[in-house]
């Protein structure tokens, strides 16, 4: 299925740059003649063929795997884990300090959600839709730092940081890191 939707993203974009580094020069010369060549009409068609056939994948992906195939296996957070941004416990020692832990994930919203955030961002109010977005993936990246400090053994994990980035359109990356550290008494 990966493989088809690649081929469906490689058929688009040569179908848009055919299009729009050809097929406009052509017609801007030839804005006379209004016969289609063969070439731009192959063209159109593999810009619009790539974009559903990559679709239909994603989709297809989805509703059978019930999330898309490249997810990685979701490590179960270890509870156990005490999350602290301060640089150690209070009352607590430090025994001793195992090393850097961290989640990381990229989330986007559809594109309906997307749209209905525009008209908002016109129209003033909270951007509900990318705060929800946003507080799957901390959730997300948080759970998977903490299940990587849970198999190192962690009793606790000091100075956690988030650090956001936008990747492209309403897509949003989302890391967490911090020390995992087992504590004394």
């Amino acid at each position: 299925m990966k493989i088809v939707r690649h081929i469906g993203s490689l058929a688009f974009v040569l179908g848009l740059f055919t299009v729009i580094f050809a097929g406009v020069p052509w017609h801007v010369m030839t804005s006379e003649d209004p016969v289609v060549p063969w070439w731009l009409r192959i063209a159109v068609f593999c810009l619009l063929g790539g974009i559903l056939v990559v679709l239909v994948t994603l989709a297809l992906e989805q509703k059978i795997a019930g999330k898309p195939l490249e997810a990685p296996e979701e490590a179960e957070p270890d509870s156990r884990v005490l999350l602290l941004n301060s640089a150690e416990v209070p009352g607590r020692a430090t025994r001793e300090i195992l090393g850097l832990v961290q989640g990381h994930t990229v989330y986007a919203i559809w594109l309906g959600k997307d749209l209905s955030a525009i008209a908002r961002l016109i129209l003033g109010g909270e951007l509900t839709e990318y705060t929800e977005m946003m507080g799957w993936a901390r959730t997300k990246a948080t759970n998977r730092m903490m299940a990587q400090a849970g198999k190192m053994g962690a009793d606790a994990i000091i100075n956690v940081r988030y650090m956001t980035t936008s990747v492209v359109g309403s897509a949003a990356e989302l890391l967490v890191y911090g020390t995992a550290v087992k504590l004394g008494e």
